[in-house]
């Protein structure tokens, strides 16, 4: 089969298309002929850290969307044909190739009017979004939320999820996405690279503070983010952790959380890994009536795959891009 392999850790462009064997799914798992893979930031990233785990050259690409064409001894519940949509395993080989294997209990079935290039663009950034809000922060309506970079994948879906829970939605992005994250539903937006995000904040909420945000940036974004929450607010941190040494003790009651699809694989936690496929399902029912859009930006070949990363590293993609292969 054809795919993009990597040979060390590196950066994207050492990334290149050769034939590899076809895999093979063992006991619990199913083949899936790849229609679709969705790129994020963790590719590039973990392609340049490596992983104790790889066998090289080993395949990138955690989001697949594509139609099961073998089974693994003891699978009943899933046949041959069956479109279906899955969140992977970042220590074992992806979908950036014509084929991929994966656990059945973390695969979503894909209604027939769902393209796969729009499944592919939601698993990593529309489950992340999902987690952060619903199941750690408790998004409820009539909740402030802050979602940073609105315009991103994990922001935007953020963005269309806080709609749908009737929360009042304030968002940060570049001067270029203002229309762009207005259009998704915010009803604020704050400039960051000409405004001051803490004071627009406390002047959208009368000095209280927002009830929860959402930080896709890094851990000095999160930190400040304590300084703008509400007593017993909360913040689901994505891209960096906050330094607890910036925290008054029981000043506030905050809740602070981590949101870590990886780690539900990582952990060995089949409950997590599971809920990977709820997650999954509710967010499909969601796409499949209307309710949300998957944001595609660009679509792109297998081929094209390193030089896209690229552009995601620099952090101004607009959306979500996908592959087909």
């Amino acid at each position: 089969m054809k795919a993009l392999v990597l040979d060390a850790p590196g950066a994207p462009d050492s990334l290149y298309v050769t034939d590899l064997p076809m895999p093979t799914p063992t006991a619990g798992e199913v083949r899936v002929k790849v229609e679709a893979v969705g790129l994020n930031p963790v590719d590039y990233k973990v392609a340049a850290w490596g992983n104790p785990a790889w066998q090289y050259p080993f395949v990138l690409g955690l989001d697949v969307a594509g139609t099961i064409d073998a089974l693994g001894d003891n699978v009943t519940e899933w046949h041959v044909g069956d479109r279906v949509v899955y969140h992977g395993n970042l220590a074992c080989p992806g979908g950036y190739a014509e084929y991929a294997t994966t656990p059945t209990h973390v695969i979503t079935a894909l209604p027939a009017n769902i393209p796969f290039t729009d499944a592919a663009a939601i698993p990593c950034v529309g489950y992340t979004a999902y987690q952060a809000l619903f199941r750690k922060l408790r998004l409820a309506e009539g909740q402030t939320v802050l979602i940073h970079a609105g315009a991103g994948g994990v922001g935007g879906f953020a963005i269309q999820l806080a709609v749908l829970a009737k929360a009042m939605i304030i968002t940060t992005c570049s001067q270029r996405n203002i229309d762009y994250v207005k259009q998704l539903g915010a009803d604020y937006v704050i400039d960051y690279q000409q405004e001051s995000i803490k004071e627009r904040v406390m002047k959208i909420t009368g000095g209280r503070g927002v009830e929860a945000i959402v930080d896709t940036l890094s851990s000095d974004s999160a930190t400040a983010g304590l300084e703008m929450l509400a007593y017993s607010g909360g913040i689901a941190c994505v891209a960096g952790f906050v330094d607890c040494q910036k925290m008054e003790p029981f000043s506030k009651a905050l809740s602070i959380h981590e949101v870590a699809l990886g780690a539900a694989y990582g952990s060995g936690d089949l409950t997590a890994q599971k809920d990977l496929a709820r997650m999954g399902g509710e967010i499909i029912d969601l796409l499949h009536t209307g309710s949300i859009d998957p944001m595609v930006s660009e679509i792109v070949t297998l081929e094209e795959i390193p030089q896209a990363l690229n552009r995601l590293a620099e952090r101004h993609v607009r959306g979500k891009i996908v592959a087909t292969i």
